[in-house]
């Protein structure tokens, strides 16, 4: 699958999750150990290369898998 794909699904996801457990940027950075900034450069698909260990307490923040955040949902 090609990247730039990966990164836009896991933007879209991220700020969809985000959204729909209320959660501002500030709040989700808290949650996961990591910056404000980091999590607003996801959603916009400036973080080029995010690395496993953000990616992963993301997902435990919001209860689904890595997968669940990097595919496309249906």
């Amino acid at each position: 699958m090609d990247e730039q794909i990966l990164r836009k699904n896991l933007a879209d996801n991220i700020r969809m999750l985000r959204t729909k457990h209320r959660f501002s940027q500030d709040t989700l950075a808290e949650l996961a150990n990591a910056t404000q900034q980091q999590i607003s450069f996801l959603e916009n698909e400036r973080l080029l290369n995010p690395k496993l260990l953000m990616i992963t307490k993301i997902a435990e923040v919001f209860n689904v898998t890595v997968n669940d955040l990097i595919y496309e949902q249906e």
